[in-house]
Protein backbone atom coordinates (compact mmCIF):
# COMPACT_ATOMS: atom_id res chain seq x y z
CA UNK A 1 0.00 0.00 0.00
CA UNK A 2 0.93 3.86 -0.77
CA UNK A 3 1.53 5.38 2.05
CA UNK A 4 -0.59 8.29 1.69
CA UNK A 5 -3.45 9.29 -0.61
CA UNK A 6 -2.44 10.75 -3.52
CA UNK A 7 -4.50 14.06 -4.36
CA UNK A 8 -4.98 15.89 -7.52
CA UNK A 9 -5.72 18.97 -7.64
CA UNK A 10 -5.76 22.46 -9.50
CA UNK A 11 -4.90 25.46 -7.38
CA UNK A 12 -7.89 27.59 -8.97
CA UNK A 13 -10.80 25.13 -9.43
CA UNK A 14 -13.61 25.06 -6.95
CA UNK A 15 -14.29 22.04 -6.50
CA UNK A 16 -10.28 21.48 -5.76
CA UNK A 17 -10.73 24.19 -3.54
CA UNK A 18 -13.36 22.86 -1.34
CA UNK A 19 -11.86 19.06 -1.00
CA UNK A 20 -8.31 20.68 -0.17
CA UNK A 21 -9.70 22.94 2.54
CA UNK A 22 -11.68 19.89 3.81
CA UNK A 23 -8.70 17.80 3.93
CA UNK A 24 -6.88 20.43 5.79
CA UNK A 25 -9.38 21.15 7.94
CA UNK A 26 -9.16 17.31 8.57
CA UNK A 27 -5.50 17.19 9.49
CA UNK A 28 -4.98 14.22 6.87
CA UNK A 29 -1.41 14.05 5.03
CA UNK A 30 -1.86 13.92 1.24
CA UNK A 31 0.58 14.03 -1.39
CA UNK A 32 -0.49 16.52 -3.26
CA UNK A 33 -0.10 16.68 -7.03
CA UNK A 34 -0.68 19.87 -9.07
CA UNK A 35 -2.60 19.37 -12.60
CA UNK A 36 -2.48 22.15 -15.73
CA UNK A 37 -5.71 21.42 -16.84
CA UNK A 38 -4.21 21.84 -20.75
CA UNK A 39 -1.69 18.79 -19.95
CA UNK A 40 -3.26 16.42 -17.57
CA UNK A 41 -1.10 13.57 -16.12
CA UNK A 42 -1.11 10.11 -18.03
CA UNK A 43 -0.82 9.19 -13.95
CA UNK A 44 -4.36 10.81 -13.49
CA UNK A 45 -6.38 10.20 -16.51
CA UNK A 46 -5.64 6.98 -15.91
CA UNK A 47 -7.35 6.26 -12.42
CA UNK A 48 -10.19 8.96 -13.50
CA UNK A 49 -10.90 8.91 -17.15
CA UNK A 50 -13.21 12.04 -17.44
CA UNK A 51 -9.82 14.27 -16.48
CA UNK A 52 -11.59 16.68 -14.07
CA UNK A 53 -10.20 17.44 -10.49
CA UNK A 54 -9.95 16.64 -7.32
CA UNK A 55 -9.15 13.04 -7.74
CA UNK A 56 -8.03 11.08 -4.65
CA UNK A 57 -6.56 7.62 -4.53
CA UNK A 58 -6.24 6.44 -1.89
CA UNK A 59 -3.55 4.15 -0.23
CA UNK A 60 -5.48 0.75 -1.10
CA UNK A 61 -6.31 2.01 -4.77
CA UNK A 62 -9.34 3.15 -4.38
CA UNK A 63 -10.27 6.27 -6.10
CA UNK A 64 -12.32 9.13 -5.91
CA UNK A 65 -13.29 11.31 -8.46
CA UNK A 66 -15.65 14.05 -6.90
CA UNK A 67 -15.25 16.90 -4.58
CA UNK A 68 -17.92 16.03 -2.30
CA UNK A 69 -16.61 12.74 -1.63
CA UNK A 70 -13.06 14.13 -0.81
CA UNK A 71 -14.88 15.89 1.74
CA UNK A 72 -16.84 13.59 3.30
CA UNK A 73 -13.97 10.86 3.41
CA UNK A 74 -11.21 13.54 4.99
CA UNK A 75 -13.67 14.68 7.72
CA UNK A 76 -15.22 11.57 8.36
CA UNK A 77 -11.90 10.48 9.44
CA UNK A 78 -11.11 13.34 11.69
CA UNK A 79 -14.15 16.56 11.84
CA UNK A 80 -13.01 19.08 14.63
CA UNK A 81 -15.10 21.74 14.23
CA UNK A 82 -18.22 19.32 13.46
CA UNK A 83 -18.87 20.75 9.74
CA UNK A 84 -20.69 17.01 8.68
CA UNK A 85 -23.22 17.70 11.47
CA UNK A 86 -25.08 19.72 8.32
CA UNK A 87 -24.09 17.83 5.38
CA UNK A 88 -27.52 16.26 5.34
CA UNK A 89 -29.41 19.30 6.02
CA UNK A 90 -27.02 21.04 3.53
CA UNK A 91 -27.33 18.58 0.79
CA UNK A 92 -30.47 20.48 -0.82
CA UNK A 93 -28.35 23.98 -1.35
CA UNK A 94 -25.34 22.32 -2.52
CA UNK A 95 -27.48 20.06 -5.11
CA UNK A 96 -28.85 23.71 -6.47
CA UNK A 97 -25.27 24.96 -6.59
CA UNK A 98 -23.69 22.29 -8.25
CA UNK A 99 -26.80 22.35 -10.79
CA UNK A 100 -28.32 25.45 -11.76
CA UNK A 101 -25.94 28.06 -10.53
CA UNK A 102 -23.21 27.02 -11.55
CA UNK A 103 -24.65 26.68 -14.94
CA UNK A 104 -25.35 30.58 -14.60
CA UNK A 105 -22.04 30.98 -13.20
CA UNK A 106 -20.11 29.24 -16.57
CA UNK A 107 -22.47 31.19 -18.44
CA UNK A 108 -21.47 34.51 -16.83
CA UNK A 109 -18.06 33.93 -16.79
CA UNK A 110 -17.79 32.48 -19.80
CA UNK A 111 -21.09 34.67 -21.65
CA UNK A 112 -18.81 35.47 -25.20
CA UNK A 113 -19.01 31.45 -25.59
CA UNK A 114 -22.88 31.63 -25.09
CA UNK A 115 -24.36 35.27 -27.09
CA UNK A 116 -27.73 33.35 -26.86
CA UNK A 117 -27.69 35.83 -23.88
CA UNK A 118 -26.28 38.87 -22.58
CA UNK A 119 -24.10 38.43 -19.59
CA UNK A 120 -26.39 40.56 -17.35
CA UNK A 121 -29.14 37.60 -18.41
CA UNK A 122 -26.74 35.16 -16.54
CA UNK A 123 -25.56 36.95 -14.04
CA UNK A 124 -29.39 37.80 -12.97
CA UNK A 125 -30.17 34.18 -12.97
CA UNK A 126 -26.97 33.20 -10.98
CA UNK A 127 -27.78 36.50 -8.45
CA UNK A 128 -31.42 34.26 -7.53
CA UNK A 129 -29.05 31.62 -5.86
CA UNK A 130 -27.00 34.69 -3.98
CA UNK A 131 -30.50 35.71 -2.68
CA UNK A 132 -30.93 32.16 -1.19
CA UNK A 133 -27.54 32.77 0.67
CA UNK A 134 -28.77 36.07 1.45
CA UNK A 135 -32.16 34.42 3.20
CA UNK A 136 -29.91 32.10 4.99
CA UNK A 137 -27.41 34.20 6.67
CA UNK A 138 -29.91 36.52 7.91
CA UNK A 139 -31.58 33.78 9.98
CA UNK A 140 -28.18 32.45 11.23
CA UNK A 141 -27.10 36.12 11.74
CA UNK A 142 -24.51 36.47 9.57
CA UNK A 143 -22.61 33.95 11.09
CA UNK A 144 -23.31 30.25 8.57
CA UNK A 145 -25.40 29.09 5.82
CA UNK A 146 -26.86 26.08 8.06
CA UNK A 147 -26.10 27.39 11.22
CA UNK A 148 -25.21 29.94 13.41
CA UNK A 149 -21.26 28.46 12.65
CA UNK A 150 -19.19 27.76 9.60
CA UNK A 151 -20.22 24.13 8.67
CA UNK A 152 -19.90 21.82 5.59
CA UNK A 153 -22.37 24.00 3.54
CA UNK A 154 -20.30 27.08 3.82
CA UNK A 155 -16.92 25.64 2.51
CA UNK A 156 -18.91 23.45 -0.30
CA UNK A 157 -20.36 26.56 -1.09
CA UNK A 158 -17.73 29.69 -0.88
CA UNK A 159 -14.72 28.50 -3.78
CA UNK A 160 -17.91 29.08 -6.29
CA UNK A 161 -19.42 32.56 -4.72
CA UNK A 162 -15.96 33.95 -5.00
CA UNK A 163 -15.68 32.62 -8.73
CA UNK A 164 -19.24 34.87 -8.90
CA UNK A 165 -18.23 37.88 -7.30
CA UNK A 166 -14.91 38.38 -8.95
CA UNK A 167 -16.23 38.42 -12.73
CA UNK A 168 -17.13 41.58 -12.55
CA UNK A 169 -16.49 42.66 -8.32
CA UNK A 170 -17.60 46.02 -8.66
CA UNK A 171 -21.11 45.04 -9.09
CA UNK A 172 -21.09 42.04 -6.42
CA UNK A 173 -19.86 44.66 -4.35
CA UNK A 174 -22.91 47.02 -4.81
CA UNK A 175 -25.34 44.14 -4.91
CA UNK A 176 -27.93 43.89 -2.16
CA UNK A 177 -26.47 41.27 -0.45
CA UNK A 178 -24.27 42.90 2.65
CA UNK A 179 -24.33 39.39 4.73
CA UNK A 180 -22.88 37.50 1.89
CA UNK A 181 -20.29 40.14 1.21
CA UNK A 182 -19.02 39.99 4.18
CA UNK A 183 -19.51 35.93 4.45
CA UNK A 184 -17.11 35.98 1.46
CA UNK A 185 -14.41 38.59 2.83
CA UNK A 186 -14.05 36.56 5.86
CA UNK A 187 -13.58 32.86 3.75
CA UNK A 188 -11.01 34.85 1.77
CA UNK A 189 -9.32 36.17 4.69
CA UNK A 190 -9.64 32.69 6.76
CA UNK A 191 -6.19 31.10 7.30
CA UNK A 192 -8.01 27.87 5.82
CA UNK A 193 -7.94 29.35 2.58
CA UNK A 194 -4.91 31.16 2.40
CA UNK A 195 -3.39 27.66 3.90
CA UNK A 196 -4.86 25.72 0.53
CA UNK A 197 -3.63 28.29 -1.83
CA UNK A 198 0.12 28.12 -2.00
CA UNK A 199 1.33 28.23 -5.81
CA UNK A 200 3.08 24.85 -6.58
CA UNK A 201 4.81 23.81 -9.97
CA UNK A 202 2.85 20.96 -12.42
CA UNK A 203 3.45 17.46 -11.11
CA UNK A 204 5.20 15.11 -13.14
CA UNK A 205 6.53 11.76 -13.25
CA UNK A 206 9.82 11.22 -10.75
CA UNK A 207 9.31 14.86 -8.52
CA UNK A 208 9.65 14.13 -5.31
CA UNK A 209 6.44 13.91 -2.97
CA UNK A 210 5.03 16.82 -1.74
CA UNK A 211 2.96 16.72 1.58
CA UNK A 212 0.26 18.27 2.46
CA UNK A 213 -2.54 18.34 4.70
CA UNK A 214 -1.20 16.74 8.20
Amino acid sequence: MRPYPILYSFRRCPYAMRARMAVMQSGVTCELREVVLRDKPAAMLELSPKGTVPVLQLPDGAVLEESLDVMHWALSANDPDNWLDTADASADLISQLDGSFKSALDRYKYYVHHPERSQSDYRDEGAQFLSLLEEKLAANCGAGLCGPRITFADIAVFPFIRQFAFVVKAWFDEAPYPLLQTWLSARLDSSLFLSVMTKYPAWKPGDDVLLFGG
